[in-house]
């Protein structure tokens, strides 16, 4: 039942995103503003799918920790799900993502109108110099900048492997920096078409304030993320109705 499952949502998530791509067509011809609405209509409708077809819900936490006006937001990255769950809650968002993302059509000039800023990873330190510009631009008009600091999808407890990218941006940029911490990859696994029912958290920590050294921010904004993240996987799978030692 969950391969079926899985195997529907699958084509009625690509169905939705085809029909969603050529209803924004118009969106060329409108502010900037107005793709990224569509995106995040986008995103909702794929996660009611996601809870409606697989039974994998998305719970949200810290909330509270997201400051207005421009800021860093610094992610873990273990599943496509994670694009979904992020651009609802981020009121003007710009995802720091791979040039050759903007090369599919329809979808990768679209990440173009909506600001989104590309990096050419072969170009080395004159792409993080291109990045850094692009980010200052936007943060200045109040947008909040999206990175995955370890560049990739990574299985859930699998070895961190965090960039360097991030922290040029917080020195540059000069804003907080929001750390988020998720297990989703227990629930859409990356490279896999099978899902699992169940809640994905996605956690919102707290703001590292701006002006650290290098190594200091690499080091906290690692801890933070790491720390909660392996304690939300650990939730996840511990025994339902499981109320801790000795019954605490």
């Amino acid at each position: 039942m969950i391969v079926l499952r899985s195997v529907l949502f699958s084509i009625v998530f690509y169905l939705n995103t085809v029909v969603m791509l050529i209803a924004a067509i118009p969106t060329f011809l409108m502010p900037r503003t107005a793709i990224l609405r569509v995106a995040q209509a986008w995103a909702r409708v794929s996660l009611f799918f996601l809870r409606v077809i697989v039974g994998t819900k998305v719970e949200y936490r810290g909330l509270e920790h997201l400051p207005k006006g421009g800021l860093l937001v610094a992610s873990k990255h273990q599943s496509f799900a994670d694009i979904h769950a992020l651009l609802p809650k981020l009121r003007d968002p710009t995802f720091i993502l791979k040039r050759e993302l903007t090369w599919i059509p329809l979808f990768g000039w679209f990440t173009i109108k909506g600001g989104m800023i590309p990096v050419d990873r072969s170009r080395g330190a004159s792409a993080i110099a291109d990045m850094n510009r692009r980010a200052r631009d936007e943060v200045a008009r109040g947008r909040q900048i999206l990175i995955y600091p370890e560049g990739t999808r990574r299985a859930p407890g699998a070895e961190p492997a965090y960039k360097q990218g991030v922290a040029h941006l917080y020195r540059t940029l000069g804003v907080p920096c929001v750390p988020v911490a998720l297990n989703s990859g227990l629930y859409w696994p990356r490279r896999r078409m099978v899902m699992q029912p169940g809640t994905i958290i996605v956690e919102f920590l707290e703001a590292i304030p701006p002006g650290l050294g290098r190594d200091e921010f690499m080091t906290t904004l690692k801890d933070r993320i790491e720390e909660a993240s392996n304690r939300l996987l650990a939730e996840a799978m511990q025994p339902v109705g499981y109320a801790g030692p000795e019954g605490i």
